[in-house]
């Protein structure tokens, strides 16, 4: 069913990242990078199922080909810690279909990043079938309105005047130079470094220590990038993409399979997704059961005192039936609603060991499938040091080594990053949060296995009762044999409506939230399976129409009578 996850990753040279290697490897491309002449290669890759370009109107349009863009934000990022794109890795519901994830990451696109005017590389990716996710790369440095980068951050100088410190940028700096403000610079006072303005430096000789003003250290952010990068703009992107998806699940009739963006606690659910507390149940919730063990014990406890109750009441009217049409009938009604009620507990349990069933099968194949990419991911990291050591220690003439290194260190590190953003999505698969969460998944196993054992406890109780019950009723129907069918058939059915609706309230009651109508149609006609009593309605209605002469005879009698 459609799960919410949506990660977001930064590419960035100080991690060994190229966004050209990026762009090709999840486009399953060819790209040459301008940057490092390192050409890369991902055509052979399989698992690609749509790609695209989408350009805000004042980007220039030989940015459609992908290697003309990712080779342009190459250029204009200068240092070797540069940030180069950011990535969106998001799963896609596997209730839609390929034209729908289309149009849902178009909408997503262009009204996220597109009007704000970043340029955005997409892909879906779909390995196996059961895995559809998209990874979004996004430029991070805003343009002009002629299609030029602007800058991501600016210098500002930490200016002062009359003791009052103040940041400017070169711009600012300008005028405020007439307004008496002076840039900072570090002199020798003594055997210190201090910083102060050349005025200051000038009245006591201080020599200087360098040409650098004092400046903020990471500078002053573009606005625009500001907003991007800010925690907000992070919770606006999940959120929107959780109401998106629901519209697009909505117009495809599943409603029912919403996702949702927040944490547990944002939503009020009190437990944790976790073995600790409440994990067993958070599971079964989700699957329509509740299955943490101390919501079993309450149930239990629930249905106990309801199948007490419905015991005790019953036992009073079987000492009281008697040979007679009214009583009769209204034991094996009782009777009746109360093999519903058990037929509904027993359905319900069956309901709840099979989701529980399931749900250990699909954990546990997510953890293998888990295990397996850590292992992969360690050996990916191991090779990939060592081709990195080998490169530094191959001398720089050899110019061809050194290129089939770097390429092959950018394919591994493309490579861990796609395992990576697997084994995110198993993390949020089996409800973890990280890797030391993945270690208390047996436990989780062993809390389910205890769960099925107390369900199967609570079949077989059930089941017995049930048996009583049926019991019971068999004898009831020998009784009831020397009645008229019609007659005996037409008391049941006056009462049978007021019976099958205690059943319904009393069921509803004890499961509150939980209560499934179509389950209890459902335990009616199982209860009626097993009872095998249906009512001859033809007698009841031939029984009814001999009544109703009878009665029209009689009141023409008394007409007669009154003449005389």
């Amino acid at each position: 069913m459609a799960i919410y996850h949506l990660e977001a990753k930064v590419i960035s040279r100080s991690t060994g990242r190229s966004a050209v290697a990026a762009s090709a490897y999840m486009s399953c491309s060819k790209i040459l990078n301008d940057y490092d002449g390192v050409l890369h290669d991902y055509t052979r890759k399989h698992g690609l199922v749509w790609e695209h370009i989408f350009l805000p109107e004042n980007a220039p349009q030989e940015w459609q080909d992908r290697s003309e863009l990712w080779n342009a934000v190459e250029r204009a990022e200068k240092t070797k810690d540069s940030r180069l794109a950011r990535e969106l890795v998001i799963a896609l519901p596997v209730e839609l279909n390929k034209e729908q994830w289309i149009n849902l990451l178009a909408e997503y696109i262009q009204s996220n990043f597109v009007a704000e005017g970043m340029c955005a590389d997409v892909a879906i990716h779909d390995t196996d079938g059961h895995n559809p996710h998209a990874h979004i790369m996004l430029t991070v440095r805003p343009l002009d309105d002629k299609g030029k980068w602007q800058y991501k951050t600016e210098k500002e100088y930490l200016c002062k005047r009359n003791g009052e410190e103040k940041g400017f940028t070169a711009a600012e700096f300008l005028q405020a130079k007439s307004q008496g403000w002076e840039k900072q610079y570090q002199y020798f006072v003594g055997k210190k470094k201090m910083y102060m303005p050349p005025s200051e430096a000038e009245q006591h000789g201080y020599e200087r220590v360098n040409k650098y003003p004092k400046s903020t250290k990471f500078g002053r952010q573009n606005p625009i990038t500001a907003r991007w990068n800010s925690d907000e703009q992070l919770v606006a992107w999940r959120e929107n993409w959780a109401q998106i998806s629901n519209k697009y699940l909505d117009e495809a009739n599943r409603s029912d399979v919403h996702i949702d963006h927040r944490s547990h606690a944002a939503r009020g659910i009190d437990e944790q997704p976790t073995i600790h507390e409440g994990y067993v149940a958070q599971a079964m919730e989700r699957r329509g059961f509740t299955a943490d063990r101390c919501e079993i014990n309450r149930q239990i406890k629930a249905d106990n005192v309801m199948l007490r109750e419905l015991k005790a009441a019953f036992a009073k009217i079987s000492q009281a039936v008697k040979n007679t049409v009214p009583t009769l009938a209204e034991a094996m009604e009782s009777l009746r609603e109360k093999v519903i009620v058990i037929s509904y507990h027993i359905l319900h349990t069956k309901i709840g060991k099979r989701n529980i069933t399931d749900y250990v099968k699909e954990l546990k194949a997510n953890y293998e499938s888990y295990k397996g990419i850590v292992k992969q991911i360690s050996a990916k990291k191991k090779e990939r040091k060592e081709l990195q050591a080998e490169k530094k220690s191959t001398p720089v003439i050899k110019v061809i080594t050194h290129r089939d290194l770097a390429r092959r260190i950018a394919e591994l590190t493309e490579e861990t990053e796609e395992l990576k953003s697997e084994k995110a999505r198993l993390l949020a698969a089996m409800e973890r949060t990280d890797d030391k969460d993945v270690s208390t998944v047996n436990d989780s196993l062993d809390r389910m296995k205890s769960a099925l054992a107390e369900l199967d406890k609570r079949e077989g109780k059930y089941t017995a009762e049930l048996n009583e019950a049926l019991q019971q009723y068999a004898e009831y129907k020998e009784q009831a044999q020397e009645f008229n069918v019609g007659e005996f058939g037409k008391a049941r059915l006056a009462i049978r409506s007021d019976k099958e609706r205690n059943a319904l309230n009393q069921i509803s009651n004890s499961y509150g939230e939980y209560f499934s109508r179509n389950t209890f149609f459902s335990s009616i006609r199982d209860a009626d399976m097993k009872l095998d009593d249906d009512i001859d309605l033809r007698a009841v209605r031939e029984y009814s129409f001999q009544q109703r002469k009878q009665a029209q005879k009689q009141r023409n009698i008394k007409p007669h009578e009154q003449e005389r």
